[in-house]
């Protein structure tokens, strides 16, 4: 009857626990299970405006978690600077309720005391039931504020947990038989050495001992005397190590206990928090005895897998003796608080990390898990604000921005020259401070103050200048410690306040545009577009527009007023020649030239074999007539052309071009020219009057450029423009025997052993029939880096290995509907295969890469592409070709390939 009893007050107690649930998420209280630690995020909206209180409920009582209370009970709060509040719990905690070591109820009080509510606090109740079952011989929990082991206990079982809460006179309301029969007698700690201690005795020194239904329960804080300091792989460790003594009728049984938490092990540089620990803890194993069985590590006591860990930047490798994990300064788990150093701003980051390991112990099944939750905080890291001018003189307005901090700074006030002003009194006067908040969380200061205000100073180095100067102060304060800190700077502007005309000017990337502050006298002013004179008719082709202070216009860089000055491959520099004259008297007030570089490629290789290329009528060649330009072949003249350029467009096997094949790369090249017109030296001139070279420069994978700059020439000079380009080469794995393929979203690929694989390598978008691709060597590793070991090869020098006992078999490419040039194509299958190492696989995944390069099918004489295979015929087309060596060949001229992941299926 008492069995059943339980079960419906145990029922009960859940069905409350699923309303708390139905309701946290409205209120913003949070418990999700993690394993052996239960949290509870509390939102910060609960906590704006007054003073958190946590209590917890045992089950008829509810118990305040006090900063002294809660690491003997298995507890830690932490709150960040904006309010959010954490608690970590173990299952084990001291108010927890336990249901056989399986079910575990975290039920606890949330109450909000507020200035506004004195009479009335504001109260939340939430409570979790977790599931563990899975517990380990041996778990220690590693916290900040605690550590925690908990042993399966031995028969006879031990007394229920007793709650430090207890007062010497309910100790003393114990039965006798409880502390005398079946119980805990005393506790042998070793520091290293021997201290023996009543079980009461260790509670007094805030020792927390319990037994459940099947375990033992010792949980510690981490600075109590009986815990020693030991070095473990270079890494300092707290060591709790304690034996723990039953009584019984006749006998004493004794349970050997031991946790070791690491406090220390961590390295940070300006981006990257480093975490090692160590892999066998010689304090907890019987040394070179144990088996590490899993690692995996977590951010807030929460597991995270490895699609995670690529996600948020963090990375966890195991050496022989080390857990390494590395963290980004800045990762999406932490959070940065502003600090104040020596009346400088700093910096620092906070995370806290998690790490779990389970070991076995040889020749038994006891395993032990051991999880560590570790609060990471980065020293401190200056960041000075920087002060920065966006000042637009003709503004007349000083326009500063001060940052850049993090949301927990606020700026209090400035001081100017005239006195302090708070921010409420200086945007009440007129100065327009703004607080820019930006996506990431951070923030920057603006202020805006008019040069004719007070506070601004003004100094006349010369008659006709005037210097505007404007001091300040910024006050700041770091929140919630209100840390005061503060930011001089001066700022001062030159201003040329006498009646002159101001021309600037800027270009982007298809116009120029002239702005003139003329401040009223626009219309005593003529203005010179180049050689020609602003009439109304040209003022609306080059959009002028002109008020009281400014004309603007805007004029195109193609615009026959501007001039082409020089020319490269992948832009074109071009002048406007701007004048301010005062028609009146005769004078030239201002004489301005604008000079920009405009984004032009006058040569484009495709990879098709393509050629487009542009002539431009610069400065330096006043002579040329851009319709009159060909190239090689007289026929192929310009596709468009004007007065300022001719443009041209065609294929690598036209209009003469010619092509140069060497080791390391190729070039197609042609050349514009224009006859001479005229007569030099009494002779009609046999040399063009115009000549300039194009050239597409292929490299696999690599990119050359030559620049060309023209200048005033004559007969007999050449102008070149060199063009850019790559081949491209792709690698790919078919689905089936080469008519349909894996894509990148089908990685990794599966495939049983010893089933073949086929694999195609292309020559992309080329449309020369003269070249020939070449599959020079392909092998395969277990990891995705090309040069890692073990490796197995699959071809050398373009042939299958002969080592391999299931040889790869090289495949002839016909042409059909996808494939226009067989030469472009090379295939080979392979048979799937796992690496394997004294009979044991090492890990069931293999990576494919190989090396291929472009040949010129004219030159088969140089060696490389065009050498047979020196055995098997049959596994060799005609066209599929070995070198000699390789060290002749430049690596340039190689493309680099690799495959996906591709798994073994079991």
């Amino acid at each position: 009857m008492a069995q059943i009893l339980q079960r419906v007050l145990w029922l009960f107690m859940v069905a409350v626990m699923i309303s708390a649930q139905r309701t946290f998420k409205t209120t913003g209280l949070r418990p999700q299970c993690l394993g052996n630690v239960i949290r509870l995020t509390i939102d910060k909206s609960f906590t704006i405006g007054g003073h958190l209180e946590v209590d917890a409920f045992n089950g008829s009582h509810y118990y305040p978690i006090t900063p002294s209370m809660a690491p003997t009970c298995g507890y830690r709060k932490t709150i960040d600077p904006w309010g959010n509040v954490k608690l970590f719990a173990s299952v084990l905690s001291c108010h927890t309720q336990n249901q056989d070591d399986e079910d575990f109820n975290m039920k606890v009080r949330v109450t909000i005391n507020s200035e506004q509510k004195a009479d009335k606090a504001d109260m939340h109740e939430v409570s979790r039931t977790c599931k563990y079952n899975q517990w380990a011989s041996r778990e220690i929990l590693c916290d900040r504020d605690f550590m925690e082991v908990s042993v399966n206990r031995l028969p006879p079982p031990a007394d229920q947990a007793v709650h430090p809460e207890m007062e010497e006179d309910q100790w003393a309301a114990i039965p006798e038989t409880v502390t005398s029969k079946k119980s805990i007698w005393r506790m042998v700690f070793f520091t290293p050495r021997e201290k023996s201690l009543l079980l009461t005795e260790a509670q007094n020194l805030g020792y927390f001992v319990a037994s459940t239904p099947t375990r033992l329960v010792i949980r510690s804080r981490p600075n109590t005397t009986e815990i020693y300091t030991e070095n473990v792989a270079g890494i300092s460790m707290n060591v709790l190590r304690v034996t723990t003594y039953f009584k019984d009728l006749w006998s004493v049984t004794m349970l050997d206990s031991a946790a070791a938490c690491p406090t220390s092990g961590l390295t940070f540089t300006e981006k990257t928090i480093t975490w090692y620990v160590p892999r066998h803890i010689h304090p907890l194993l019987t040394p070179n005895t144990c088996e590490t069985l899993e690692v995996y590590m977590g951010i807030d006591g929460e597991q995270l897998n490895e699609s995670q860990l690529l996600s948020k930047g963090y990375s966890m490798s195991v050496t022989d003796s080390l857990i390494i994990i590395e963290l980004p300064v800045g990762g999406p788990d932490g959070y940065y608080k502003s600090c104040v150093s020596q009346s400088q701003y700093h910096i620092l980051y906070s995370i806290e990390a998690m790490v779990v390991i389970v070991w076995k112990e040889a020749g038994s099944d006891l395993l032990t898990k051991y999880k560590v939750l570790y609060p990471i905080t980065t020293p401190l890291m200056p960041r000075p604000p920087h002060v920065i001018a966006n000042t637009v003189p003709e503004e007349r307005v000083f326009d500063v921005v001060l940052g850049t901090f993090h949301q927990d700074v606020i700026l209090m006030n400035i001081t100017f020259s005239t006195g302090v002003l708070t921010v409420v009194e200086a945007n009440a006067r007129g100065f327009n401070v703004q607080e820019f908040r930006f996506p990431n969380g951070s923030k920057t200061f603006s202020l805006r103050v008019p040069f004719s205000d007070p506070v601004v100073l003004k100094s006349s180095p010369k008659r006709e200048l005037t210097t505007y100067t404007l001091s300040l102060i910024f006050g700041l304060v770091v929140l919630p410690e209100q840390s005061p800190f503060s930011h001089p700077a001066v700022l001062d502007v030159t201003l040329q306040d006498v009646v002159f005309p101001v021309v600037t000017g800027t270009c982007d990337d298809e116009n120029y545009y002239i702005t003139v502050a003329h401040e009223g006298h626009g219309n005593d002013f003529k203005y010179i577009v180049g050689k020609r004179e602003l009439t109304a008719d040209l003022a609306s082709d080059y959009s002028v527009r002109v008020n009281a202070t400014h004309m603007t216009m805007r004029v195109s860089f193609l615009s026959s007023d501007a001039v082409f000055t020089f020319v490269i491959p992948t832009a074109a520099g071009g002048r406007l020649d701007f004048k301010v004259n005062d028609p009146v008297n005769k004078w030239s007030l201002t004489d301005f030239s604008l000079a920009c570089t405009f984004p032009m490629p006058l040569t484009e290789c495709q990879p098709n074999g393509t050629m487009t290329a542009l002539a431009l009528k610069v400065e330096s060649a006043p002579n040329v007539i851009p319709s009159q330009l060909t190239l090689i072949d007289k026929s192929c003249k310009p596709v468009f052309s004007n007065d300022r350029f001719a443009s041209f467009s065609f294929t690598v096997n036209t209009c003469g071009t010619a092509r140069t094949f060497l080791d390391d790369f190729m070039i197609y090249q042609n050349q514009i020219t224009m006859p001479n017109q005229g007569v030099k030296n009494g002779k009609t001139g046999s040399q063009p009057e115009y000549r300039l070279t194009i050239s597409c420069y292929y490299v696999n994978d690599d990119i050359k450029m030559i620049p060309f700059v023209p200048k005033a020439r004559g007969i007999d000079e050449d102008l070149t423009q060199i063009g850019t380009g790559e081949m491209r080469i792709r690698m790919r794995i078919a689905r089936d025997f080469y008519n349909t393929f894996y894509s990148e979203e089908n990685y990794p690929v599966v495939e049983y052993l010893r089933r073949p694989l086929y694999f195609e390598v292309e020559l992309m978008d080329s449309t020369d029939p003269e070249l020939e691709l070449f599959v020079e060597s392909c092998w395969a590793t277990l990891t995705n880096d090309r040069q890692s070991t073990p490796r197995w090869d699959l071809i050398v020098d373009g042939c299958p290995n002969q080592d391999d006992r299931y040889m790869a078999t090289i495949h002839p490419v016909t042409a059909d509907d996808r494939v226009q040039f067989p030469s472009h194509f090379k295939r080979f299958d392979m048979k799937m295969f796992s690496f394997v190492q004294d009979n044991v696989v090492l890990r069931d995944q293999i990576y494919v890469h190989c090396d291929a390069a472009i040949c010129d099918r004219n030159r088969q004489s140089d060696g490389f592409c065009y050498r047979p295979c020196s055995s098997h015929p049959d596994n060799q087309p005609s066209n599929f070709k070995s070198s000699q060596s390789n060290a002749k060949f430049s690596p340039r001229s190689r493309g680099q390939l690799s495959s996906g992941r591709i798994l073994v299926s079991k």
